[in-house]
C-alpha cells in the first residue's frame, strides 16, 4: 500500500495559507518521518491525508484509491497527537469498537498479550478514565497493531510513553511494513526516526523541502538534528 500526495495546497481563510503545493509518496514496505518545526502544516497535512480536513485541490491517493472512498479509509488508520479516548469504556471495549468500525472480530487473546507486551498486564477491563497518559498512548498504539491497516498514520502518539514502550514500538512497526504496509510518523524525537525511519519529508511554512532516504540524509548531514537545523536557518535567512 502506498500513499501519493500530488499538488495539494490548503487554507483555513483566504489569509492563512497553510500548505503550498505539497508533493511527496510513500511507497510500499515504507515508514516515512514527517518533521518540521511548530506550526509548519504537518497535522494539517495528515488531516487533509486522510479526509479530515476537505481536500481543497490537488490529490491524495491510498493505494489506487481517492483519499476520500471508503475503501482508501478503510485501508487506513489515524493515531492522533492527543489523548482524547472515550474515558467511559474500558480498554477492552474501546478495542471493540475500533475493531468494529473496521467490520473484524476482535481477538481476546491477541489483546491479552498487547497488554501484556506494552506493560499493561490485566488493565484492558479498567475505564479509560482511570488511564494515565502513557497507557492512552500505549491504548492506541495497540488499537493500530491489532488491526495491522495497509496504511498507518501517526502522528507524534508516541509523546509521553516510557523507553521500554519505545522499544517495543520500534519493533512492531518495522514488522508492520515488513508485511507489505506503510507508515507516516509525524514526530519531534529524531534520534528514534534515525532507528526506524527508512525515508524522511520535512516540512518547512507549510513546503515539502526535503524527501530522502534516511541513511543519505545522514551520510550528508551527521543527524536529522543537524539536517533539521540547515535548513531552518536557510529558510529564516532573508
Amino acid at each position: 500500500m502506498n500513499l501519493t500526495v500530488e499538488n495539494l495546497n490548503f487554507a483555513y481563510t483566504s489569509r492563512t495559507q497553510v500548505l503550498h503545493d505539497v508533493s511527496f509518496t510513500i511507497p510500499t514496505n515504507c515508514i516515512m518521518g514527517l518533521v518540521g518545526p511548530n506550526g509548519s502544516g504537518k497535522s494539517t497535512l495528515i488531516k487533509v491525508i486522510l479526509d479530515l480536513l476537505q481536500l481543497q485541490n490537488g490529490q491524495v491517493k491510498i493505494g489506487s484509491d481517492i483519499s476520500q472512498s471508503r475503501n482508501a479509509k478503510m485501508s487506513s488508520i489515524y493515531l492522533s497527537s492527543n489523548d482524547f479516548l472515550p474515558e467511559f469504556l474500558t480498554g477492552e471495549e474501546y478495542l471493540r469498537f475500533m475493531h468494529g468500525l473496521y467490520g473484524e472480530a476482535l481477538d481476546c487473546a491477541a489483546l491479552t498479550s498487547q497488554f501484556a507486551k506494552y506493560s499493561m498486564a490485566g488493565r484492558h477491563r479498567d475505564l479509560i478514565e482511570d488511564y494515565s497518559h502513557g497507557m492512552r498512548k500505549k491504548l492506541q498504539l495497540i488499537a493500530a497493531f491489532m488491526l495491522r491497516r495497509r496504511l498507518t498514520v501517526i502522528d507524534e502518539t508516541l509523546n509521553g510513553i516510557d523507553i521500554d514502550a519505545l522499544r517495543i514500538f520500534e519493533g512492531d512497526v518495522k514488522e508492520l511494513v515488513a508485511e507489505g504496509r506503510s507508515v507516516l510518523l509525524c514526530s519531534h524525537d529524531f534520534a528514534m526516526l534515525e532507528r526506524v525511519a527508512d525515508q524522511l519529508a520535512f516540512l518547512i511554512r507549510g513546503s515539502m523541502v526535503v524527501q530522502a532516504p534516511v541513511g543519505d540524509l545522514i551520510a550528508d548531514h551527521g543527524t536529522i538534528a543537524d539536517l533539521a537545523n540547515e535548513l531552518i536557518q536557510v529558510m529564516e535567512t532573508p
